[in-house]
């Protein structure tokens, strides 16, 4: 029986992940597997290696801090999240992520980023130790994370990527094509929440107009997003996956700068965990 791990994104409401990830952790819950896209790859690294709190305590600390999000970046650098302090100095120095528990950890971590030129979802293993600011795995999981008009894509040996949720939001299916026959995935919207079409089409457009596979895919998202969204619901219903996800909406701001809010959707993971502990339990026993 192999064990899979999905978890979506959604900007600050991947908190909500944090919540989810640090009570598995407490109760010693191992998958073979994970994915996670944009947010639930630079949250969910921490659960594989295994760092209890952490992307909880970083955000807490530096969530008003310009070095860490601002206009000015944005203005200045093409991205909201200033990469050299996001993706440097805070894992490498000020929080530190901690390397040889995640590259010894024998759990497969995939992160999803998007081809600007396809539009299509590239799934990457992040096995490639190195621990310089510039490793191929951290330019990845960056990539991952890297919202169209916030971020500039990301080049990755000749190519160039952005935020994996505009591709595959909830990757179930390639988490499926894994052969992992019992899979956790954790939402961070509500069972019933619906997508609605990309309102900034021409701001879209303009901005990525020569990468049209990618504009299409964009115009798309919210069809392949509430897609998912009912596959996942299909195939709960049916006892094939187990699912943790907000009971309702978390609504939290996507840069929220305040430590209780960030604290307040931590705790509803938290909570709904706990509350599906033992039947997530069962479940991965196969039971």
């Amino acid at each position: 029986m192999k064990k899979g791990l999905v978890m979506e994104g959604g900007a600050m409401r991947g908190i909500f992940t944090c919540g989810v990830i640090d009570v598995l952790l407490e109760n010693g819950i191992e998958f073979d597997s994970a994915v996670g896209v944009s947010a639930g790859a630079t949250f969910g690294i921490n659960f594989k290696s295994k760092q209890i709190g952490r992307p909880l305590r970083y955000n807490k600390v530096y969530c008003n801090d310009k070095r860490y999000c601002s206009v000015r970046s944005l203005i200045k650098t093409g991205d909201l999240y200033n990469v050299p302090f996001c993706y440097g100095t805070l894992p490498y120095e000020l929080d530190v992520w901690d390397l040889d528990t995640f590259y010894n950890n024998p759990m497969d971590f995939y992160c999803v980023a998007t081809d600007i030129n396809t539009g299509k979802a590239v799934y990457h293993n992040c096995i490639n130790r190195d621990e310089t600011r510039d490793g191929i795995d951290i330019k990845w999981i960056r990539a991952s994370a890297s919202m169209p008009m916030f971020a500039r894509p990301v080049e990755i040996d000749g190519g160039l990527y952005l935020d994996g949720g505009m591709a595959d939001s909830i990757p179930l299916r390639f988490m499926e094509s894994e052969k992992c026959d019992r899979i956790l995935v954790i939402e961070t919207q509500p069972a019933d929440f619906v997508k609605k079409p990309q309102k900034y089409m021409g701001l879209v457009k303009l901005m990525l107009g020569k990468y049209p596979n990618m504009v299409e895919t964009m115009r798309n998202r919210h069809i392949m997003y509430n897609e998912e969204k009912e596959y996942v619901r299909q195939k709960e219903q049916a006892g094939e996956v187990f699912v943790i996800r907000p009971s309702e909406a978390p609504n939290i701001n996507p840069t929220e700068k305040k430590p209780e809010e960030l604290q307040r959707v931590y705790e509803m993971g938290r909570a709904e965990a706990i509350r599906n502990l033992e039947g997530l339990k069962q479940y991965l026993k196969g039971n």
